[in-house]
């Protein structure tokens, strides 16, 4: 019932965009924190950004800073993460997982970028940065 599904990968050039989407169904999505994490061949996944409960608080990784947002639409379902600047070093498979707020944290819109915080998760979607 629960399910989360990305799409919006694909092939681009360097400093080109993609905007990755998640859309949640089963579940209530303002009472979930968001996060994206990244799976490059070879490599072990990374956090890439997450987005707290409610219009929580967002939080990116380094190597990400000024160039990806993430943002949700409560009123879709929906969460995007926007990736712009793209570099090569951005290759990789992008997912999607959603945190369930215990009721005595929800409201506080907190995130962590630790997979092992996360209940669900999507089957991913490839993205290829690439002249």
């Amino acid at each position: 019932q629960v399910q989360l599904v990305e799409s919006g990968g694909g092939l681009v050039q360097p400093g080109g965009s993609l905007r990755l989407s998640c859309a949640v169904s089963g579940f209530t999505l303002d009472h979930y924190a968001i996060g994206w994490f990244r799976q490059a061949p070879g490599k072990e996944r990374e956090g890439v950004s997450c987005i707290g409960d409610s219009d929580g608080s967002t939080y990116y990784a380094d190597s990400v800073k000024g160039r990806f947002t993430i943002s949700r639409d409560n009123a879709k379902n929906t969460v995007y993460l926007q990736m712009n600047s793209l570099k090569p070093e951005d290759t990789a498979v992008y997912y999607c997982a959603a945190e369930h707020t215990p009721p005595h944290l929800f409201g506080l819109g907190l995130c962590v970028l630790y997979a092992g915080e996360y209940d669900y998760w999507g089957q991913g979607t490839e993205a290829t940065v690439s002249s």
